[in-house]
């Protein structure tokens, strides 16, 4: 006798987990959302929906009636390919969003090829310029890693203990660590993302508003992709698998290869209803326009004055004082703690009117502004090179807060950031000078080419700024996801770049709460590390 007849009527102990394979990601969407409209199982659900009733109900649930959670459900796989790593930085700047990218640590980029922008005729010259300052750049870092490389060997013996194979691969990962930072954002990445359709309709959106036209094409291609055809991994064996069945005389049901065939090899697309009709978002490129006027007025003649790599700004100020600081650090290149300090300073009726800025535009169903997530207790104002940013951006429990690309803040040499206290890479390679020239070529061809008339100048000429280049960002925590990145990042294995940030991070934490610091198992970025650890 089971324990169900011991039970009140009406009594039930019996749960029941299955995973889901097979289904379409938008039906699967629609046979979660049913839970919450009928007592169906998922079994019951699935089994009665088709592709067609999917759209019908999406198309009334999400789009007239708002439901946008629903979206949350179906979630789709992407391959991102032949990219540049600057739109790659603004692909994945999603607060959801998983994903891994190639690696500038583990991957020789030299093959990978480069983004050419329209310079449009007439600007053969700014053209040239942009070609010749990319090629120097890419020969540039062949040649620092192979410097770097043989520098690494004369330092670091390999051990008996280690494979000849693997010792050589762990070194030439610590060449990449320097010679990474030549690296122009025109160079191509590759990434794969798992989005749920939510977030991807809100990506397409925000891609298609960016002013630099290889980003908004982006947009345009990942709404093609979920909206059109999906690559069927089973495709080919799968129509071998039919052709069989068709050569087969099969008297019984001599249309079993036809039914095999609509099974199997049918066309898939994967969110179809909940992507088509994402288009450009007018609310986030008003606001920006107008967040940028009004940073401009705010800070106008105002230097942007030095910082230290890592700020802990204390809260001191008001909850509307934060938002406005936000929303004009967004738009510009100053510091956190000196927008905020100006800000503090402003009548009550001018702060109001710039946090209205951030709302203004805002429609129906649009989504405020990051940077109206205030509130948190720990302010990181990080200013640190692009490479190492790339890896801090992966930090998705936090708020992000990033300003626009620039050289303004110039760049970090590994000289100011060594692998280990008391090395200098790159002077003992004998290629400090040739590294330093090929920046500084580097920036003076991106200030020309940002004058030139060419389409789209200044966003053209961002493409040439290596990842050496400083960015600000600010990022907004609780005291767990500190700890955690400070653990983490500081890590012998990982960058120095961002080992540095890590430990500035936790020094900071140590100043302000130092009993709270004390459980931060960091390590020590001052301290020598063990190059072939890995």
């Amino acid at each position: 006798m089971s324990s169900e007849s011991f039970l009140p009527p009406g009594a039930r102990n019996q749960t029941d987990v299955f995973a889901v394979h097979g289904a379409d990601p938008e039906v699967l969407a629609y046979a979660m959302a049913k839970y919450s409209r009928s007592s169906l199982s998922m079994r019951e659900s699935l089994n009665e929906i088709s592709a067609q009733r999917a759209e019908q109900f999406l198309n009334t649930f999400y789009f007239q009636y708002g439901h946008r959670s629903i979206a949350d459900l179906a979630h789709i796989a992407f391959a991102v390919e032949r990219l540049s790593l600057l739109a790659a930085i603004v692909l994945v700047d999603e607060q959801r969003w998983d994903g891994q990218e190639r690696s500038t640590r583990y991957q020789n980029f030299l093959k990978s090829g480069w983004y050419f922008p329209d310079f449009g005729p007439g600007n053969a010259s700014a053209a040239d310029l942009y070609s010749t300052t990319v090629t120097n750049l890419f020969a540039t870092y062949q040649r620092t890693t192979a410097a770097v490389l043989e520098a690494l060997r004369r330092r670091v013996p390999c051990p008996d203990a280690l494979k000849p194979d693997a010792y050589e691969r762990t070194l030439k990962a610590r060449a990449f660590d320097v010679s990474r930072y030549l690296l122009p954002l025109a160079t191509n990445t590759s990434l794969g993302q798992i989005v749920n359709a939510r977030t991807l309709e809100t990506q397409v959106s925000r891609l298609l508003s960016h002013p630099a036209a290889e980003i908004r094409d982006l947009g345009l291609k990942l709404r093609e992709a979920a909206t059109g055809p999906a690559w069927n991994v089973n495709a080919q064996p799968a129509a071998a698998f039919v052709e069989k069945l068709a050569a087969l005389e099969i008297d019984a049901n001599p249309d079993l290869a036809g039914q095999a065939a609509q099974l199997l090899t049918r066309e898939v697309r994967t969110a179809p209803t909940l992507v088509k009709y994402a288009q450009p978002n007018d609310y986030l490129r008003q606001t920006q326009a107008a967040l940028s006027q009004a940073a401009s007025e705010l800070l106008a003649n105002q230097p942007i004055v030095e910082s230290p790599l890592v700020d802990l700004v204390e809260r001191t100020e008001t909850l509307e004082v934060e938002l406005a600081s936000t929303l004009l650090y967004s738009a510009s290149h100053h510091p956190y703690r000196r927008i905020r300090d100006l800000v503090a300073a402003l009548p009550e009726a001018r702060i109001s009117e710039i946090i209205e800025l951030g709302l203004r535009h805002r429609g129906r169903h649009d989504e405020t502004l990051r940077a109206f997530h205030a509130g948190a207790a720990l302010r990181f104002d990080i200013l640190m090179d692009i490479g190492g940013f790339r890896d801090m951006h992966r930090h998705r429990r936090c708020v992000q807060i990033i300003q626009p690309f620039t050289a303004l803040h110039g760049h970090e040499t590994p000289t100011s950031a060594d692998l280990e206290p008391g090395i200098n890479l790159l002077g003992e390679a004998g290629i400090l000078a040739e590294f330093q020239s090929a920046i500084e070529a580097a920036y003076r061809a991106s200030d020309q080419i940002a004058l030139s008339g060419a389409p789209e100048a200044a966003q053209s000429a961002l493409y040439l700024l290596p990842l050496a280049t400083r960015i600000r960002a600010l990022f907004k925590m609780d005291f767990a996801e500190a700890q955690y990145i400070a653990e983490l990042r500081s890590a012998p294995a990982g960058h120095f770049s961002y080992r540095r940030v890590a430990w500035e991070m936790f020094l900071a934490l140590e100043r302000q709460h130092p009993t709270l610091a004390a459980h931060i198992r960091v390590t020590d970025f001052t301290k020598p590390i063990d190059l072939l650890q890995r």
